[in-house]
């Protein structure tokens, strides 16, 4: 599957995304804003492991992010259950040397349009550190609208942060509800 973005393309990932995507992960100032789930440092076999775990998802929740044919980052969505059913935590980062070029803005923009469309979801939301000034222009630029600031919400790399909740809610939401007991594509 491939969602074309104009500045990047996204695509499912492949086993030889492994060997690039290692290169721009293994990066303190990549990881300092990401969950703990992402190692630091990163290598190769961190790479694979995660590629194969999402290679097998259907459909498909997260895009390997990529610019002039190299594989730079990654953008995905954590399918909420239960209640939350219709809704999505989306997650992202991008190498350092693609920082400020607006790649990671049509990139969230692309993945919340398909979340909406192709999987029927009604709400996508973030959880960006609030010092984490560049996350917020890029969920801003795509749309999401700051709902809250969680106060001492996640403690990363030693350091307690507050966090903003960001979402994007699809347009007619409340008009467009799924008759009881349905899900969205799972």
């Amino acid at each position: 599957m491939e969602l074309q973005c104009g500045v990047c393309l996204l695509r499912t990932w492949r086993k030889s995304d492994a060997g690039p995507i290692a290169r721009h992960a293994n990066d303190r100032e990549v990881w300092l804003n990401l969950r703990d789930l992402f190692p630091h440092p990163y290598n190769t076999a961190h790479a694979v492991a995660y590629i194969r775990s999402v290679t097998a998802q259907t459909p498909t929740r997260s895009f390997v992010i990529v610019v002039a044919d190299e594989p730079v980052g990654g953008i995905a969505l954590r399918l909420g259950e239960d209640i939350e059913r219709y809704s999505a935590e989306i997650g992202y980062w991008i190498g350092r040397a693609y920082w400020g070029r607006g790649i990671m803005t049509a990139a969230v923009g692309a993945v919340t349009a398909y979340a909406f469309a192709s999987l029927g979801l009604l709400r996508v939301f973030a959880l960006p550190f609030s010092d984490n000034a560049a996350s917020v222009r890029v969920l801003e630029k795509a749309g999401y609208v700051r709902e809250g600031l969680l106060r001492c919400s996640a403690i990363k790399a030693g350091r307690i942060h507050d966090q903003y909740l960001y979402a994007a809610v699809r347009p007619n939401a409340s008009h467009d509800l799924a008759p009881a007991g349905e899900s969205p594509a799972a």
